[in-house]
């Protein structure tokens, strides 16, 4: 049996595991025992019986068993729209405009931009404060998946059920597209003037947002594994765990890592604050990938309005090919509950939107 060495646990394919593998530690000790996940399916039952003080503990947990997860994302996405709208408006030359606008406008469920203004949030900022980095990830998330669809990577002609960038304007204008879109997210996150009148982002924690921006993305991060991941396609033969989840930790994950990030610093979060987030995007990017595995392998197209069975068509190595199906969604669990953890000690009613997000992940069907 193999072991996936991740950011958040060593994980055993027999069962065994080792919280918090990663070189920096938790900012302060994390019990399963007393977790946001356990305390909100036992709250319930043990409210009536508490003292003062621990009703109104479950009293904030009460709010994040209600909390209407799907109300807050159409909300946000909403909200990211409009901004990202703004943001990209039809001037000369209209062709790449328009192909900017085709894919960055064309759908998609805003989790990366809905993250960074959860994070902005639970750590004492506001919608607008967390908005300019919300709308430059989604703009990276675009470009990566423009120039993820060409023919010389992935090579598919289907984004969110509609034809992709390439498709729709051509190879050329596609990648331009990318391109601007690329640039542009580090104009939109770095310019004062997008920020709110009434509390305008520290020059200090700005500068900082770009780093984090331009670190997830380049040849340590998000470029890192699409190249690992090209060069592990079509050999015939799975690549080890270790791999793949290199693979994903850089091409998935750190760009949802960066989301939580830039918006706990525009915050103005503390470093362990910012840690305790990042761990926990980190965790809900491996999730999303291993989800993605196993839908790509039990859903039709039609379903995840993508081309489902591509990663079998193309040889490409997947959780359920290393583990098995049963293996992958047990190990989707692990992950979804070592991510939870990391919320655990932050107002409970704040850190609702993180702890709803991660289910999500874990239990999306598309």
């Amino acid at each position: 049996m193999g072991t996936i060495i991740c950011p958040l646990l060593n994980f055993n394919t027999a069962g065994s595991r080792t919280l918090f593998s990663s070189p920096n530690p938790p900012a302060a000790p994390l019990s399963i025992a007393f977790s946001i996940h356990t305390r909100l399916c036992s709250f319930s039952r043990v409210a009536s019986s508490l003292p003062p003080a621990a009703e109104t503990e479950a009293s904030a947990l009460s709010t994040v068993a209600e909390f209407d997860f799907k109300g807050y994302m159409r909300s946000k996405a909403a909200a990211v729209n409009r901004a990202l709208d703004l943001a990209v408006p039809m001037v000369f030359p209209e062709r790449i405009h328009e192909a900017m606008r085709y894919s960055l406008l064309g759908g998609g469920k805003r989790v990366r931009p809905a993250l960074c203004l959860a994070a902005c949030e639970l750590v004492g900022g506001d919608e607008a404060l967390g908005m300019p980095g919300a709308c430059a990830v989604e703009m990276i998330h675009t470009m990566s998946l423009i120039h993820d669809d060409l023919p010389c990577m992935d090579n598919d002609d289907l984004r969110r059920g509609q034809p992709t960038c390439h498709a729709a304007y051509g190879e050329a204008i596609a990648v331009l597209a990318g391109d601007a879109l690329l640039s542009l997210a580090f104009q939109h996150v770095a310019d004062t003037g997008n920020y709110p009148y009434h509390r305008v982002a520290h020059p200090a924690l700005v500068v900082r947002a770009v780093a984090e921006l331009a670190r997830c993305i380049g040849g340590e991060g998000l470029v890192a594994g699409q190249v690992v991941d090209m060069e592990c396609t079509g050999l015939g033969e799975p690549v080890g765990l270790q791999r793949l989840e290199f693979i994903h930790t850089h091409k998935t994950a750190a760009l949802l890592e960066a989301s939580a990030a830039i918006g706990a610093i525009i915050g103005g979060g503390s470093d362990g604050e910012i840690d305790r987030l990042r761990r926990y995007a980190r965790g809900i990017g491996l999730l999303f990938q291993v989800v993605d595995d196993i839908l790509d392998m039990t859903k039709s197209s039609e379903e995840l309005g993508k081309t489902a069975g591509k990663d079998l068509a193309t040889d490409k190595t997947t959780y359920p090919k290393l583990m098995g199906l049963e293996k992958s969604r047990e190990f989707a669990e692990e992950l979804l509950r070592e991510a939870k953890l990391q919320l655990d000690g932050f107002d409970p009613a704040k850190a609702a939107p993180l702890l709803h997000l991660a289910n999500y992940i874990a239990y999306r069907q598309k």
